[in-house]
């Protein structure tokens, strides 16, 4: 399946950052210009330049322009934005990212996850356990939920992939909104078991739920990694 058109203009405006062609505190040429250039539409460079901003690559000033930001003296290879909805093969590469099935069922929804997908008891979600491995080490354990009736005939072959991928480019379903909860935790059974963590070991949780644009709740799910092996960031910018 090909790229989505605004990864791809952000790869290569990546790519232009760090060979220096547009230098830090400068701003970008405008969204129209790049339209042109790579034969898109602005809203798909606006998803690029939104994309880069997510990472810390660029910066937006209301009125002004998006600038470069530059070299972040803080910023490590484990760094992962904390707001985006692209997925983690789109985030790392899909070559890095394997996936391992721990449990996958479809089961009648109990009291709290009737509240976080907003469905009735009657209505039957996923409940999927997978291990995510980068270039085949484990990175994160990733328990989630979705209701059936929103994504019809996920199997196996889709989990080994990407259940955005099948979302978004199979069932165009758009993202519109996420609540997010980053805390630390101790190492469970699990986490030993499956991101070889030892019993006294910090472990990152990410709780979260996303909503689709019309506001229905497609997505609760708790991600744990190695508090050695992924961060979460955000780059907060005063746009005024």
């Amino acid at each position: 399946m090909a790229k989505a058109k605004y990864l791809e203009v952000a790869n290569e405006l990546r790519k232009r950052i760090k060979q220096g062609i547009y230098n830090k505190q400068e701003p970008l040429p405008d969204q129209e210009t790049f339209a042109q250039e790579f034969n898109v539409s602005r809203l798909t460079v606006k998803k690029a330049f939104d994309g880069l901003e997510r990472q810390g690559l660029v910066y937006k000033q209301s009125g002004l322009g998006t600038f470069v930001t530059g070299e972040i003296p803080i910023k490590e290879k484990i760094d992962a934005p904390a707001n985006a909805f692209i997925g983690l093969r789109n985030q790392m590469g899909k070559d890095a990212i394997k996936s391992q099935i721990i449990h996958f069922s479809v089961e009648f929804p109990d009291e709290q996850m009737q509240k976080n997908l907003e469905i009735k008891k009657t209505e039957p979600i996923y409940n999927i356990l997978r291990l995510r491995l980068y270039n085949d080490k484990p990175l994160i354990l990733e328990h989630t939920y979705m209701p059936v009736k929103l994504i019809p005939d996920l199997d196996k072959n889709i989990l080994h992939k990407s259940i955005y991928d099948y979302i978004h480019k199979n069932l165009n379903l758009k993202f519109g909104h996420a609540y997010r909860k980053i805390r630390a935790n101790k190492a469970d059974e699990y986490d030993q078991k499956y991101l070889n963590a030892k019993k006294d070991d910090p472990i990152l949780e990410l709780e979260q739920i996303i909503w689709l644009t019309n506001g229905q709740p497609i997505e609760y799910s708790v991600s744990k990694n190695r508090y050695d092996t992924r961060d979460y960031v955000l780059l907060d910018n005063n746009r005024f």
